[in-house]
């Protein structure tokens, strides 16, 4: 699954499974833009001179994926710098958990825009890029929360099922140009999302797994891999679940 010199962009590129995925496709060949928001200067440098030792041009780009002009300006900036676009990976995310009855009006904003809102910034700021060439390949990041939901989660599932309801959306749109839209759901995956549990917590999420661990940030990488490169030609439309067998 070489990615030959493909040009990919993940947005949330510096941390926990957006950093995997990064990492795995740059080792795999493909040129990394990355966009993040609240990483300090010496954690991207660092990322991009870990990206650029496997042979590859790779820049990271600061932006808010909420924000559609924005997106727009700096998405054009990378299609500019790189000489192109291949793969879109919708990664950036964040949570903001609480019980609906507690939940505020801007915990829910908040997370809707930056976690659903921002894949429709970025879409619509490839895609006139994509149609072009007539090929390319979405991949969003959901979650089994959105397939599912979770108590506490109310606005993240909603989120990440409304992920689901897009990504199919475009391929149905896109697919007659050769664009294909996928999404992967992780599971229980060790990020800095997770951290937050107890040991009591994680067993009792273990003891519902069929593998009976978390997952790995690498594992939702392969995946990832897989996806973006031509192993995948006909494969478009679907959500993979990544967690363990814990939905099955």
């Amino acid at each position: 699954m070489h990615l030959n010199g493909k040009i990919i962009l993940i947005t949330g590129g510096t941390r926990g499974i957006g950093k995997s995925i990064a990492l795995k496709l740059a080792e795999a060949g493909g040129q990394i833009a990355f966009t993040y928001f609240r990483s300090r200067s010496a954690e991207v440098e660092e990322l991009e001179q870990k990206l650029r030792s496997f042979g590859v041009k790779s820049k990271g780009f600061h932006l808010d994926v909420s924000d559609f002009a924005t997106t727009t300006q700096i998405v054009d900036s990378i299609i500019e710098t790189f000489g192109g676009l291949d793969v879109l990976i919708n990664n950036a995310g964040i949570t903001r958990d609480n019980l609906l009855l507690r939940m505020t009006e801007t915990d829910w904003d908040t997370v809707l825009n930056v976690n659903l809102k921002s894949i429709f910034n970025t879409v619509k700021a490839t895609t006139k890029t994509f149609l072009k060439q007539r090929s390319g390949s979405i991949i969003n990041i959901s979650s089994v929360v959105g397939i599912h939901g979770n108590a506490g989660q109310a606005n993240y599932a909603a989120a990440k099922a409304g992920i689901i309801g897009l990504t199919k959306s475009l391929a149905l749109e896109l697919g007659s140009r050769n664009i294909r839209a996928n999404a992967i759901a992780p599971g229980f995956i060790q990020t800095a999302m997770t951290e937050h549990l107890t040991e009591s917590q994680i067993e009792i999420y273990k003891s519902k797994i069929p593998l009976n661990r978390l997952g790995l940030p690498e594992e939702v990488a392969n995946c990832a891999l897989f996806l973006a490169s031509d192993a995948s030609s006909y494969l478009t439309g679907q959500i993979i679940q990544v967690d363990g067998g814990m939905f099955t």
